[in-house]
């Protein structure tokens, strides 16, 4: 269950224990910002949040003054690919989605595992860079974890399955995948599973990740209904996608009749673990189909969508429809930076009738759902997370909002599981 409520909640804590922040404003995402307020953190929690003269007067630990400063929770990534850092414009737009595939493959093939650890820890420096805490990476090379150093942000390592040319064991990953990170409880975070797409993924290891997913209550991820040339592939057997996987000898037959959402609900029932990304390409029956399979969460990624051109992402559709939207930067192969203030300016443009609240709800507390930790994380109130950063405030009061998703720019301030680091 979430943890909600009033912004002046206080956590019982020994006062020797807490540090108080103090900035202009704090963004709890709980109700409304709160001017010249407060934090106390006891250890990696928050205890306390409110105006600064009440929380100073409730807890006696030492006062951090961050001055002219919104303080906000730490933002969360739903979706990117740190794997593919490297490729930052190596990838120009493409006339067809399988042309960016092949493009990508290409570019793959050229770079050695020192190069993926090294694409990874630089998406990852990157991420903190833009005040990302904590982020959901579909992981293509798992078994390069212990070659890299201890992460500075909490990451979800989501082992990405395909199986289109060679069988794969979606237990042993994740087994492996899981077992480091148990032995390594420094690295904040956990693990998940991601079978690719439904192009890509057969219907057996998209089962077999489900059961791991249902087995260790783990996020499961995956594309679906991205492009054009998916929806001809599924429900016409033809176009560029089509051919190009026939060419590589994945079994056609299951093509012809489906859109590639209705194809993933005759074998699956996504449910509250699943995140399913871009969902670009719906038609009127996928939004029946939609209407009783309520449940997943939906990963959108602005400014990848924009750099291929894609049909409309139906967001007041699937926002009126209850699902619960988050926001990724997806990988550097089709997207200039891992910002996720670039991403909310991009969506606003889009979407200029959604506020920049809203927006930023879809960066903290709904992000923090759909991995499974809105009770620990999105938010700035008593038990949850220390996982907060700060940026300049505008001389206006009442704009938090505004501020927010407009700031462009190295964050000055970042707190993580408690841990103060200064990083512009």
């Amino acid at each position: 269950m979430e943890r909600d409520g009033n912004s002046a909640r206080s956590l019982d804590c020994s006062p020797d224990d807490v540090k108080i922040v103090r900035a202009r404003t704090i963004v709890p995402m709980l109700g409304e910002p709160v001017e010249n307020g407060a934090v106390a953190i006891a250890g990696n929690q928050i205890a306390d949040v409110g105006g600064f003269k009440e929380v100073r007067a409730r807890h006696s630990g030492d006062v951090l003054d961050l001055g002219e400063q919104i303080l906000l929770p730490g933002l969360i990534n739903a979706h990117c690919h740190l794997d593919y850092t490297l490729l930052r414009g190596k990838i120009p737009p493409q006339k067809s989605f399988t042309g960016w595939i092949h493009a990508i493959n290409a570019s793959k093939a050229a770079l050695s595992e020192a190069d993926y650890v090294a694409s990874i820890e630089a998406g990852l420096a990157e991420s903190r860079k833009f005040g990302t805490t904590t982020l959901l990476n579909l992981e293509a090379f798992p078994e390069l974890l212990p070659r890299q150093s201890q992460p500075p942000l909490r990451v979800w390592w989501c082992a990405e399955m395909i199986d289109v040319r060679k069988p794969v064991s979606a237990p042993e990953v994740s087994e492996n995948l899981r077992d480091w990170l148990k032995s390594h409880p420094e690295w904040l975070g956990g693990f998940g599973v991601a079978p690719h797409a439904p192009f890509t993924a057969s219907a057996q290891l998209f089962s077999a990740a489900f059961e791991i997913s249902r087995k260790y209550h783990v996020p499961i991820t995956t594309h679906v209904a991205e492009s054009q040339e998916e929806m001809q592939m599924f429900r016409d057997a033809s176009g560029p996608l089509y051919d190009f996987l026939k060419s590589i000898g994945r079994p056609m037959g299951d093509c012809g009749g489906n859109t590639p959402f209705s194809f993933l609900l005759q074998s699956q029932a996504p449910d509250e673990q699943w995140i399913v990304a871009h969902l670009n390409e719906l038609t009127e029956g996928d939004f029946d189909l939609l209407a009783r399979a309520k449940g997943f969460h939906i990963a959108h990624c602005p400014r990848s969508h924009t750099f291929f051109g894609h049909t409309p992402f139906e967001l007041r559709k699937l926002r009126a429809m209850g699902f619960n939207i988050c926001l990724g930067t997806d990988s550097l192969a089709s997207n200039s930076s891992l910002s996720l203030f670039s991403e909310m300016r991009e969506l606003l443009r889009k979407e200029p009738w959604i506020s920049p609240q809203e927006v930023l709800t879809m960066v903290t507390v709904n992000a923090a759902r759909a991995i499974g930790q809105g009770a620990w994380m999105g938010k700035i109130g008593p038990g949850f997370r220390a996982d907060l950063i700060a940026i300049p405030s505008a001389e206006t009061e009442g704009i938090a909002f505004d501020t927010i998703v407009a700031f462009d720019g190295v964050v000055p301030w970042m707190m993580l599981d408690g841990e103060i680091s200064t990083l512009g």
